[in-house]
């Protein structure tokens, strides 16, 4: 037994990303972020669907044509589909934000 929670890192400059699972078609990663945000210009573009879930902190996510970006607080989760790109314009730089993110072929 483990808890998502724990040896949460104390050096706050960089985002961190963890598996916790690997196996033939799915990742499930701890991702942990202290008011970091995806660089200007920068675009996830990935090749599994992802389905993430913010556990705590918040943040605001942006999908390439969309104008309205998509605010999100503990508990709220969404599906990402392979090959739509998407940006993270920031997270709480206040309180830790933990997520889980399940990338699995589509």
């Amino acid at each position: 037994m483990d808890n998502i929670f724990k040896n949460l890192p104390e050096d706050k400059s960089e985002e961190i990303f963890e598996d916790i699972i690997i196996k033939s078609g799915f990742k499930l990663e701890r991702i942990v972020s202290n008011g970091q945000s995806t660089a200007e210009g920068q675009w996830y573009d990935q090749k599994r669907d992802e389905w993430v879930v913010l556990l705590s902190g918040g943040a605001e996510l942006l999908f390439e044509g969309d104008s309205e970006t998509v605010k999100m607080t503990p508990g709220d989760y969404l599906l990402i589909p392979a090959g739509k790109k998407h940006r993270v314009i920031s997270t709480d730089s206040t309180k830790t934000s933990v997520w889980i993110a399940l990338h699995y072929d589509a």
